[in-house]
């Protein structure tokens, strides 16, 4: 038997700002919401659910897993997710010049990072 994936959830002390920052970044709309579990559309047809859980304690570490969101552009992309709260952690990087990646923090400080095709 191959378990499935049915959500993707991250932690966050503020909910409405991580709501408001990855449904903006991704044009994601809330599915289901209550006190302290939100869930935004599906990641990709089929996919699972993006979700986020109220935690009373705030981030401790480096995170474990992550996103790679893959952009034609990371800068325009980086421009965007600074709109909507994040931050850029260091400076674009990567062996081939052609494809980039930099690694940004939601308002929350989880890592995620942009990168080309």
């Amino acid at each position: 038997m191959r378990p499935k994936v049915s959500n993707v959830a991250i932690d966050c002390t503020d909910m409405d700002a991580m709501i408001a920052f990855w449904g903006g970044l991704l044009a994601m709309k809330v599915t289901d919401r209550d006190e302290d579990w939100t869930d935004l559309e599906p990641i990709g047809e089929g996919g699972p659910l993006l979700s986020f859980q109220f935690v009373p304690e705030g981030k401790q570490a480096k995170n474990r897993i992550h996103f790679d969101l893959e952009v034609p552009d990371i800068h325009a992309a980086g421009e965007r997710a600074r709109e909507l709260g994040a931050t850029a952690h260091g400076e674009p990087m990567g062996d081939d010049p052609d494809r980039p990646f930099q690694v940004w923090l939601d308002p929350q400080g989880n890592e995620f990072c942009f990168v080309t095709a």
